[in-house]
């Protein structure tokens, strides 16, 4: 078992931090949160910058003057010793470990437990969930069989991805339970999910896929991804 490698970025974490996000968003950003002690530290590094800052600035201040104030403490607060991290956590393995590595606010959305998911299929071999939440977002649990792809596809706007179980492999990288993959406009990916499990995760988007197969595009307005 390997902990986990891959994180939110520094942009959606400060996004996070301000508040700023929506629902569907800040529901993948705080179950990773309270998976990751890594993120937990940046995000409360980037919060007592914040309000540090917020303390410094004078009542008039310029936006040249806020940036540079900005930067100069976070170099500060960075500079500053730090506690040590928690140790990463252990990736699980079985149902029963799944089930108790889905913190909140994820659990709650979901009925308490995977078991309590009432699964859509999708065709062989995959599944999904749709998590009811506000707004426009688009959050769902996806589950795939042991070996099966993902159809090739691009993005019209911002994806999320936080594995819960199981690994895929794409471009080269593996990604496992509570690893967070962020992709946009710019990424056509063909995920694959490694032959020794299924792979469970949740996924928040705020446009339609970009499938590259025909047969994809003619059925996903049924499939409402």
């Amino acid at each position: 078992m390997t902990p986990i490698t891959h994180h939110i970025s520094d942009a959606l974490l400060l996004e996070y931090a301000a508040g700023t996000l929506e629902e569907g968003w800040s529901l993948a950003v705080a179950t990773h949160l309270a998976l990751c002690p890594d993120c937990r530290k940046r995000l409360a590094l980037m919060e007592a910058a914040g309000g540090a800052l917020i303390e410094s600035l004078e009542p008039e201040t310029t936006p040249e003057r806020e940036r540079e104030s900005w930067e100069a403490m976070l170099q500060r607060l960075k500079a500053e010793p730090a506690e040590e991290p928690a140790a990463a956590p252990q990736r699980p393995v079985g149902d029963a470990d799944v089930d108790r590595a889905i913190p909140e606010p994820l659990r709650s959305y979901i009925g308490g437990s995977l078991e309590a998911v009432e699964w859509r299929r999708l065709g062989i071999g995959a599944a999904q969930y749709q998590v009811p939440v506000d707004g426009d977002i688009n959050v769902r649990l996806l589950r795939v069989g042991p070996g099966r792809p993902l159809p090739e596809h691009g993005h019209g706007g911002r994806e999320l991805t936080l594995i819960l179980k199981g690994c895929y492999r794409c471009d080269g990288e593996a990604f496992g339970p509570g690893d967070f993959d962020e992709e946009d406009e710019e990424t056509v990916h063909e995920p694959v999910v490694t032959p020794d499990g299924e792979c469970i995760c949740l996924i928040v988007t705020d446009a339609p896929l970009k499938f590259k197969s025909r047969m994809m595009r003619v059925v996903q307005p049924f499939l409402g991804i």
